[in-house]
């Protein structure tokens, strides 16, 4: 299990430096403090894009309580955690507010800017990326339609009618994602939709009432008509893209027979690792961004073969 952890914080978008305290968020005089507190941070997010500045290394923008008061009321902030005593904030920023941000930089998709942050940054913004797109997707009660009051500092929702009171609390999509091998190969695919050249590992979501070894399995098997062993968990990765969690695996074929089975697919194939080295260097394939957890699972098998 260490060896896992290990693993999983070499991961973009995974952090170990920020508190979540659990029990604190739930006092509300204790968040009212820490909102007021010049030492903390609140983090604007623009349609699950995040604000850069515009240097020659584009950094995230953090404000202090003060700066951001003159752009925006900070009673709908999300708390995201501490660290070394400083709190972090997210705010989501309705359309009529973009305007008001724009001297500090602009607002860029996270996936493009994370080569750039520190592993930290990285995960302090994909956290608040994701609880963010939690909240823009859950302003009304899906029961009875009463708007949502937020509390637990954002970590829940309940439903402002009293009769009703539904409780809420943020959802994260289980996907998982796999490095297939039959022998010295490995199994790439790609979709119609991705770029021209892009192979990647085979994903897929967990479904209700399934394991996630059973998810494997199956998408696997429905994707490439591949039947799998050996199944072994190798990390996991935060995708807030929109609010999913990446759980990353390692398996052997049955075979090496491929059939397409549910159109996810307009091609998959083995590649040996000499194959897809030239391939890519002859810019015939393209891998995915190295910031997914798909990127380092192609990489740590490339670099352990024996070829």
């Amino acid at each position: 299990m260490i060896q896992n952890l290990e693993k999983s914080a070499h991961n973009t978008f995974v952090g170990r430096g920020l508190e979540r305290e659990h029990n604190r968020r739930k006092d509300a005089g204790w968040l009212a403090d820490k909102m007021k507190d010049e030492t903390s941070f609140f983090i604007p997010v623009r349609q699950s894009k995040v604000l850069v500045g515009e240097g020659e290394v584009p950094a995230p923008v953090f404000f202090s309580p003060a700066q951001f008061l003159v752009h925006k009321k900070t009673d709908s902030a999300l708390f995201l955690g501490e660290a070394e005593g400083r709190a972090y904030f997210a705010v989501v920023l309705e359309e009529k507010e973009f305007e008001s941000f724009k001297g500090f930089g602009g607002f860029k998709d996270l996936r493009a800017i994370a080569p750039l942050l520190s592993q930290e940054e990285g995960a302090i913004l994909a956290y608040a990326q994701a609880l963010s797109y939690w909240h823009t997707r859950n302003r009304f009660c899906g029961l009875c339609g009463a708007p949502n009051q937020i509390g637990e500092g954002g970590h829940c929702l309940t439903c402002s009618n009293a009769q009703c009171g539904a409780l809420r609390f943020p959802r994260t999509d289980p996907a998982i994602i796999v490095l297939i091998r039959h022998g010295e190969k490995c199994l790439l695919g790609r979709q119609q939709i991705w770029p021209p050249g892009m192979y990647s590992v085979l994903a897929g979501f967990v479904e209700p009432g399934e394991s996630i070894e059973a998810a494997v399995a199956r998408e696997i098997f429905e994707e490439a008509g591949v039947g799998v062993k050996n199944i072994r968990y190798h990390s996991s990765q935060p995708w807030p893209f929109p609010c999913s969690l990446m759980l990353g695996f390692t398996a052997d074929a049955e075979n090496d027979s491929i059939t397409l089975g549910d159109e996810e697919l307009e091609d998959a194939r083995w590649f040996s690792r000499s194959e897809l080295r030239q391939a890519v260097e002859a810019r015939a394939v393209k891998l995915p961004t190295p910031v997914s957890i798909s990127y380092r699972l192609i990489e740590e098998w490339l670099k352990d073969g024996s070829e």
